[in-house]
């Protein structure tokens, strides 16, 4: 039975606002181990939600004070994922203090033209993942969480490794053929886990709970490694196809250059867009009018600047937004030795912010 199960923490119910850590933070701050149990493993999953939760509220007051365990199949509270190329032969590191970890293979021409979509059903992690959700069901009734089904070129890179960047220009053929195999797995995981939980994207980017959690998000992080034109010319196909069969559709992107691709992405039917820090965040406002556009801060500055200059940044982009609606801001992927200051800044200047806008609104 799927159960849509809203994570709280927005610091605002207009903007909406949201921190992700990175697994380094996790482990050095709380000792949550990420080796291949807390993915895998059904009461491990339990144990380390319920932790996540009572740390975050604990130190910035997001959630609530004492969380319940729930059945949670995915963690909703680390960006990333494994479970796509995984199903698709790809090699994954587990260690303590780091996410899971594809590792990039090399497949040959001929081993990249005989590979196909697996039966998700009958394949691990999926084969384990459903019996866990099948037992998880029987104990509670229903299923929470996500598997994060990363993108088609990031996948591409780790089954083809950095030549598939030429395939895309030199080999049309074999760069269609992994795209349409891993296009076809994303769909079969995506539609199997939203089938259970009602989500299926929240652990690519906690931000969607504050604007549809249905949403499936597809990981477009390699991008800016190809040219405009290559990308609108061998990938938008595929992400077009994608769109049709997982509305509603939006686009995650880290990377400081999305305004040069808002061509391609401007053909999309898009829900939501992930606007990297160093983007041009005003250019991407007016050329996708129809999308919620959720601001990405730097995890690096964060680390780095002092809270009045995370405040500023704040400001200026949700600025450069120039909306009262349809935007939201987060910081992804923040690492050990974060400063909490600059975190619970970074949420208080969003309240500023919405503040002011209802006054102006007001007046």
């Amino acid at each position: 039975m799927a159960r849509v199960d809203r994570p709280a923490g927005s610091c605002s119910p207009s903007i909406p606002a949201e921190i992700v850590f990175n697994p380094n933070w996790w482990f050095r701050n709380c000792g949550i181990s990420f080796d291949e149990s807390f993915y895998m493993g059904r009461r491990r999953r339990i144990e380390a939600d319920v932790k996540m939760r009572q740390v975050l509220y604990s130190r910035f007051g997001m959630g609530k004070p004492d969380p319940s365990p729930r059945p949670t199949i995915g963690s909703q509270h680390i960006a990333g994922g494994f479970v796509v190329p995984a199903l698709l032969g790809v090699k994954i590191r587990f260690t303590p203090d780091q996410g899971a970890e594809p590792v990039a293979q090399a497949l040959t021409r001929a081993e990249a033209l005989s590979l196909r979509a697996p039966d998700v059903r009958t394949t691990w992690p999926m084969s384990d993942l459903i019996a866990d959700m099948d037992a998880l069901e029987r104990e509670f009734g229903y299923v929470v969480g996500d598997l994060n089904t990363g993108g088609l070129l990031n996948t591409a890179l780790e089954l083809r490794g950095t030549r598939f960047l030429v395939d895309l220009a030199e080999d049309p053929e074999l760069a269609d053929h992994l795209f349409r195999a891993i296009a076809q797995t994303q769909v079969a995981v995506a539609k199997c886990i939203q089938e259970r939980t009602g989500t299926s994207s929240i652990s690519v980017n906690r931000s969607i709970v504050g604007v549809d959690p249905r949403i499936y998000l597809h990981g477009d992080c390699s991008v800016q490694m190809i040219s405009p034109a290559l990308f609108r010319q061998r990938v938008l196909p595929y992400q077009q196809w994608l769109a049709e069969r997982l509305q509603p559709y939006g686009v995650h992107f880290c990377g400081g250059t999305l305004h040069k691709y808002l061509e391609s992405y401007g053909a999309l039917p898009l829900r939501f867009m992930d606007v990297g820090w160093g983007s041009d965040v005003a250019r991407c406002s007016r050329a996708l009018p129809n999308a919620f556009l959720n601001l990405r801060l730097s995890p690096v500055r964060m680390v780095q600047a002092q809270t009045t200059e995370i405040v500023e940044d704040v400001e200026r982009i949700l600025a450069a937004a120039g909306r009262t609606h349809d935007v939201g801001i987060c910081c992804i992927n923040m690492d050990y030795g974060t400063p909490d200051e600059n975190i619970t800044g970074f949420l208080e200047e969003v309240r500023v912010f919405e503040s002011r806008l209802t006054d102006q609104v007001g007046a």
